[in-house]
């Protein structure tokens, strides 16, 4: 099993990069695989290695530009690299058998959404989480249960997002997850 980690470029404050490492190397202890962005900086930088240094598998994929800019983490084991950040996307989904994000910024909400969207629209069954770490996602879930109480998202979407603290309960979720239908479904013919 691999998890796919969505994750910041940059370290955030100190309790967010101690809780990602302490997941990582949870997650590598428990004989999970992680996929990621491929990065050696910040928030993934601390993921790749805290799993690494716990023994485990880390792949990294990431698109040729951020390459030329070294960005790239240097010890991994396996790098794939891809020409743009759809690819990165799409080969980190497909290595993955469910997705989390951890504290990030733009590109984190952007790789969570599209993997939580591709879920809902029927192009993968995978869970998908957040690790809430010091209260982070808090305020993402408050603007996704407006998005329920005001008609924009059907709840059974948002109880599929699982909300998570550590690398068990995230294994203890994955392992009990069970994907809502569809979002759209052909009409039967009758």
């Amino acid at each position: 099993m691999r998890i796919a980690v969505f994750t910041g470029s940059h370290a955030g404050p100190p309790a967010h990069a101690e809780a990602a490492a302490t997941f990582a190397a949870g997650l590598a202890r428990a004989g999970v695989g992680i996929v990621y962005g491929g990065g050696r900086v910040g928030m993934m930088g601390v993921v790749a290695d805290a799993a690494l240094a716990a023994g485990g598998e880390v792949v990294g994929v990431i698109p040729q530009h951020l390459v030329d800019d070294e960005l790239a983490h240097p010890g991994l084991p396996r790098l794939e690299v891809v020409q743009t950040m759809h690819e990165r996307k799409a080969l980190m989904a497909d290595l993955g058998d469910a997705f989390v994000a951890l504290p990030g910024a733009a590109g984190t909400l952007e790789e969570l959404f599209e993997a939580w969207t591709w879920g809902m629209l029927g192009l993968h069954a995978k869970p998908t989480a957040l690790l809430d770490v010091d209260g982070f996602w808090q305020p993402l879930l408050a603007q996704l249960r407006r998005m329920v109480d005001d008609g924009y998202l059907d709840g059974r979407r948002l109880d599929a997002l699982g909300v998570v603290a550590d690398a068990p309960g995230l294994l203890s979720f994955a392992a009990g997850y069970e994907h809502p239908p569809r979002k759209w479904t052909a009409p039967s013919s009758s």
